[in-house]
């Protein structure tokens, strides 16, 4: 099996000056990292990483390698943003493929996405690391709820804010026709997962003008966000001897490419108003489940209140009928 059509789109979105996307673009390895921060750590951020990435040598190893060159990544994005008071507090999302003969490995943290389409079909293969995320995973909240959430900017797991980083790997097993998505959340919080399916169900066959109709849509429905997207199909046959990658995949900082339309408001001069959603935030996942714990720990402690109150009422309700119909007695 080896990499077919590929092709890769980067945006900075109606509401942002900057983008702080970075993907990496060398058949068979590629990635997003969609970073954070405020000014412009995010960017550092996620160069930092891409470039680990890059300089990994991760173009083999499966899985393991994958999850160790993450771990480099964050260990980079970490120690700068330790020592330099400027990108304090940066962080990014990393999501990663590598297709090594007849099956695709994943590397990933955040919310950041990897889709498969097959046989016409949309499946998300990663799981976000998100609050909201979280939430429908326990019953808490429905996906439709979640898609408008004010909370769903609040992610639980990213590179860069602790020395360590859980990473989730996982392999896919390809089949000839395979087509695979890697996206910032810029364009899956824009567009839904049905939307999705149609555009590139649309534009099988001319990945370019399938991440051009996927930036499209994102902006359309408001661009919030930096969009960034990676598509890449399979094919039977060995992997050919790679190549020297061109400018564009060499480059792993994101450069946003020229834009169709202007993204940002045609006001003459005039800033394009605040986003509507906030920026991104790191909540550990640790502790948003000590919140929810103990959350449900006192539930049952007000309820058990209320039962004790009421008992001890229905026990004086009954010592006081009891003293009545002694005294009645006495008194005859």
């Amino acid at each position: 099996m080896r990499v077919g059509q590929a092709d890769v789109r980067t945006d900075s979105g109606r509401k942002r000056r900057h983008n702080e996307d970075s993907y990496v673009f060398q058949p068979p390895l590629f990635a997003i990292a969609d970073g954070m921060g405020g000014a412009r750590a995010g960017e550092v951020a996620s160069a930092l990483a891409a470039g680990a990435l890059t300089e990994s040598g991760a173009d083999g190893g499966g899985e393991r390698a994958l999850a160790r060159a993450i771990q480099e990544a964050n260990r980079r994005v970490h120690e700068r943003a330790s020592t330099d008071a400027e990108t304090e507090g940066m962080g990014t999302t990393m999501t990663v493929a590598l297709v090594e003969g007849d099956s695709v490995s994943f590397g990933h943290v955040g919310d950041s996405r990897a889709y498969l389409l097959r046989d016409g079909r949309l499946e998300q293969l990663t799981d976000d690391h998100s609050l909201v995320a979280e939430l429908v995973r326990r019953g808490e909240l429905s996906p439709q709820a979640a898609e408008v959430h004010p909370q769903r900017s609040v992610i639980t797991r990213a590179l860069g804010t602790d020395p360590d980083v859980d990473v989730d790997t996982f392999s896919v097993e390809a089949k000839p026709g395979d087509l695979y998505l890697i996206c910032s959340d810029g364009l899956s919080d824009m567009v839904p997962g049905e939307a999705i399916e149609r555009i590139l169900v649309a534009n099988r066959s001319d990945l370019a003008a399938a991440s051009r109709a996927l930036v499209r849509a994102a902006n359309q429905a408001g661009g919030d966000d930096n969009i960034t997207a990676i598509l890449f199909e399979l094919v039977e046959g060995n992997s050919p001897q790679t190549a020297e990658p061109d400018e564009k995949t060499k480059e792993h900082a994101a450069v946003a490419e020229v834009a169709e339309e202007d993204t940002l408001h045609p006001e003459d001069a005039v800033a394009p108003p605040p986003p509507t959603a906030v920026d991104t935030m790191v909540v550990p996942a640790a502790d948003i489940q000590a919140a929810i714990a103990e959350r449900e720990s006192q539930r049952p402690a007000h309820a058990g209140v209320g039962r004790r109150l009421l008992a001890l009422l229905v026990i004086a309700a009954l010592v006081v009928v009891i003293v009545v119909l002694v005294w009645q007695g006495l008194a005859r």
